[in-house]
């Protein structure tokens, strides 16, 4: 238990040795400072704004960025569509695979520029070459930029000192974000895979042996914590994840953005101990997490000790992982809402299985998605301001900036609407006719794939508790939808739309409404965010909420199966 623990650590020393460097680098490129990859990429940049007919120096508020935002998503979501209803015309399909049907290729769409990856299909039999690179690779690069650029507008209007209203230009920071940051650091991390013997080539399967574009894919679906795996069985096949350090980078490239954003904060804002406090806030619920399912794993299931086994359970996992390097995994991805995995949640115990249901409850605020995560936690922090505010009877101010009745109906919207639409979606689900034919198992196994599975896409993470399905033939028993339709697509697609969007446009408007206001100087009243003792008030108000919301639905899952022997 000593060295796995030691493994724990000397993992996340490194990701925090590295993170306050990579956050300080991000800050500059958000802030037009010049970096030492400016003379490699500043012509590019140009030359993009030239083809784009953008003008850097034009400013948006809050609603223009929006409006930007959406209509570059809707667009990169048709062409999507598009690529997927034409598969059969496309180069690059030695296996020369057909199109899917109509369902199923919304659902793919919608997951893949929501950032969320969800997956009703198996990669390495259902798509074409030219579909994971022109398709999905670029969406992996495209929605990720979108989660940072959404950060970047939240953080100019906290620190706005005039009462412009302005938030920056949408697609000079899309543009920034993909060449400064994402582009490069995906071309050295598709390097280091290759080196672990992670598969790139065009050259079609062989000898029944699926292969393909797999190290270029994976080294952004881990960066920008978007997790879709070329593979059906995602990083516990080896030709996506083939050794112990193939798996240590692969986390890395998981937390590291996420991780660095706060230093980000801290430096933009002016006060780099606001990024430590929500840092530490973050660390804080990440290593409970890994310390729970570690130990949950490691001792087994009640369905086994009744068997009279003994031993830790090693069912769904690989070998050349094991527990400690299985539960890291485990908590990495769903604190950070990336989605890839290396072994099978559905194979977890009832109180390891827990764990990535609880991640997922914090509404990516713990590490999150890149980019969203952050926003999500300074929703949180706001959130804590005002309940802080109201304890102490004082104005709620953050940063300088009066907080009011707007703001906060605004922050409650971002904060809790993601939660709404996976409680709903999960009950319609479970209640409806409809919703039955996707269900596999049954008792507290079957709730948690139900409802895991719209905690997942709601929160765009993209893993599964395998047995929840989505497409059905037309012809197949139980298939109540008419031509094949399955509800699970549908309603998965809107779960995924809904909970990225709607967020986006409340944090964009809490930040066009933040930027309005001008800097008041702080007084003997006001509340100090930079303080361990706010970093627990933060983590308090991220427990509480998670906890009010969810903790039915965590007690009728994984906590009855953790306390019934006869079930795994």
């Amino acid at each position: 238990m000593g060295q796995d623990f030691l493994q724990f650590v000397v993992f996340f020393a490194i990701v925090v040795a590295v993170a306050p460097f990579l956050g300080v680098y991000m800050a500059r490129v958000f802030s037009d400072e010049r970096v030492f990859l400016t003379p490699v990429v500043a012509p590019v940049e140009r030359f993009a704004y030239r083809v784009l007919r953008v003008d850097p120096n034009a400013e948006q508020d809050w609603k223009a960025y929006a409006k930007s935002l959406v209509v570059t998503s809707l667009l990169f979501g048709v062409f999507l569509y598009l690529i997927l209803r034409t598969q059969g015309l496309h180069p690059f399909n030695p296996q020369h695979f057909k199109s899917g049907t109509w369902n199923l290729s919304f659902n793919t769409a919608a997951s893949f520029i929501t950032n969320t990856n969800w997956q009703f299909y198996g990669g390495e039999t259902t798509l074409s070459y030219f579909s994971q690179m022109a398709g999905l690779a670029v969406q992996n690069f495209v929605s990720a930029a979108i989660g940072i650029a959404v950060l970047v507008a939240l953080i100019r209007g906290i620190v706005s000192r005039h009462g412009t209203g302005t938030l920056g230009n949408f697609y000079k920071d899309l543009t920034r974000i993909l060449l400064y940051i994402l582009l490069p650091m995906a071309l050295v991390a598709t390097v280091v895979l290759l080196t672990q013997g992670v598969v790139q080539t065009l050259g079609g399967t062989v000898g029944g042996i699926a292969r393909g574009p797999v190290a270029s894919q994976e080294a952004i679906k881990m960066l920008g914590t978007n997790g879709g795996g070329f593979f059906n069985v995602n990083s516990a096949y080896p030709f996506e994840n083939p050794t112990a350090f193939s798996n240590f980078v692969e986390m890395f490239l998981i937390l590291i953005i996420p991780a660095s954003l706060p230093f980000t904060f801290g430096r933009m804002v002016g006060n780099r101990r606001q990024g430590f406090t929500i840092f530490g806030a973050m660390s804080f619920l990440f290593a409970i997490s890994v310390v729970v399912v570690y130990l949950a794993e490691r001792h087994g299931t009640p369905a086994a000790h009744a068997a009279g086994l003994v031993g830790v359970n090693m069912e769904g996992k690989e070998v050349r992982f094991g527990i400690p390097g299985t539960s890291l995994f485990t908590a990495v991805t769903t604190v950070v809402s990336c989605g890839a995995v290396n072994s099978a949640f559905e194979s977890l115990s009832g109180l390891g299985g827990l764990v990535p249901m609880v991640d997922l409850g914090y509404s990516e605020s713990v590490f999150g998605g890149v980019g969203t995560g952050l926003y999500m936690m300074l929703l949180f922090v706001l959130l804590a301001v005002f309940i802080g505010g109201l304890m102490v009877g004082r104005t709620p101010e953050y940063l300088g900036k009066k907080l009011e009745p707007k703001d906060i109906k605004l922050v409650s919207i971002g904060a809790l609407f993601t939660a709404l639409i996976v409680l709903v979606f999960t009950a319609l689900a479970l209640s409806t006719k409809y919703g039955e034919p996707s269900i596999y198992a049954s008792g507290p196994q079957g709730f948690s794939e139900t409802f895991y599975a719209y905690l997942s896409q709601a929160n765009n993470n993209g893993s599964a508790f395998a047995g929840y399905t989505g497409y059905l033939q037309p012809h197949a028993p139980g298939n109540v939808g008419a031509h094949g339709v399955s509800f699970a697509d549908l309603m998965g697609g809107f779960a995924m739309l809904f909970g990225r969007y709607v967020p986006i446009l409340a944090v964009l408007a809490v930040g066009g409404g933040l930027a309005r206001k001008k800097v008041a100087p702080a007084g003997l009243g006001t509340m100090r965010t930079d303080t361990p003792t706010f970093g627990v008030l933060l983590v308090g108000v991220v427990v509480l909420i998670g906890a009010l919301t969810f903790l039915p639905a965590f007690l009728l899952g994984p906590v009855v199966q953790s306390l019934t022997p006869n079930l795994f």
